[in-house]
């Protein structure tokens, strides 16, 4: 916990008050999550697709 303060302090969000911080890392959190659940279901239904081409 402490390596994730030294690099929040470091980092363009330091001098922010908290409620920006929070809502930095949440929308960031958030992010990650969305990413996180589309690589499972690409994983998941990804050969069941089918993708074609085209102009």
């Amino acid at each position: 916990m402490d390596v994730v303060k030294e690099i929040i302090q470091n980092s363009a969000i330091g001098p922010l008050s908290n409620g920006y911080k929070g809502l930095v890392l949440s929308l960031f959190a958030s992010i990650v999550g969305i990413l996180f659940t589309m690589l499972i279901v690409l994983i998941k239904y990804g050969p069941e697709t089918t993708i074609q081409f085209g102009y």
